[in-house]
């Protein structure tokens, strides 16, 4: 783990090809509290979960580090992850973003969150590209919700020329948008494509089973 983390740190350090800073989030899905904690005591300084169950039984038992969440999150599960979380990365509706501006009202607390874009697979999350102006505008009235960037998994092909043209595509939206609404991260990239990702734009990119092995 330490060898794989120190690689993926000098790779980074540069930054992306923008000179922005790239924040290395580790994708913690089914991996163990033992080998989460030992990967933070090298140097990960944030990593981020799938299910907000498994965030909720994990959370107590992890050392201090950016608590990052990308999974499917469903209105009755805000609840585990708003005080906790850095950034929750998978927002696609309104009444997700109402409900958590509500559980951070409660809270006296400001949520960090990403619109997740869909990239054009039918099973996964996120708006269009075509959606994506009216939610930005629409959330604006939620005080306790901040909206630091967007988010997007891309689709698994070997395709490097597809590949960079979503990037592109997702890099061409993420500033347009910006400066207006004072964006911070553009979450994209995995174990399998995030030198790719960070080529083309990508500043926050998730790694997991490159850093912690198979977890199936």
């Amino acid at each position: 783990m330490k060898d794989i983390l120190n690689k993926i740190f000098n790779e980074i350090k540069d930054g992306n090809n923008l000179g922005e800073k790239i924040t290395l989030v580790g994708a913690t899905k089914f991996v163990d509290v033992e080998k989460i904690n030992k990967a933070i005591s090298l140097g990960l300084g944030d990593v981020g979960e799938n299910k907000a169950q498994e965030f909720r039984d994990k959370y107590d038992s992890l050392l201090p580090c950016n608590y990052h969440f990308f999974g499917r999150l469903q209105k009755n599960k805000v609840k585990y992850l708003v005080g906790k979380v850095f950034l929750i990365h998978s927002v696609d509706s309104i009444d997700l973003i109402s409900e958590i501006d509500k559980k951070s009202k409660a809270l006296n607390v400001k949520t960090n969150i990403l619109i997740e874009i869909n990239m054009g697979e039918e099973q996964k999350g996120g708006v269009s590209f075509d959606e994506l102006p009216t939610l930005l505008e629409d959330s604006k009235v939620y005080e306790n919700v901040v909206i630091k960037g967007l988010m997007a998994v891309m689709e698994n092909t070997e395709n490097q020329t597809l590949l960079i043209e979503n990037y592109e595509k997702l890099r061409k939206t993420y500033d347009k948008y910006k400066e207006e609404y004072n964006f911070e991260y553009l979450s994209c990239g995995m174990s399998n494509d995030y030198k790719i990702a960070i080529k083309h734009g990508s500043n926050m990119i998730r790694v997991g089973s490159l850093i912690f092995g198979s977890r199936y």
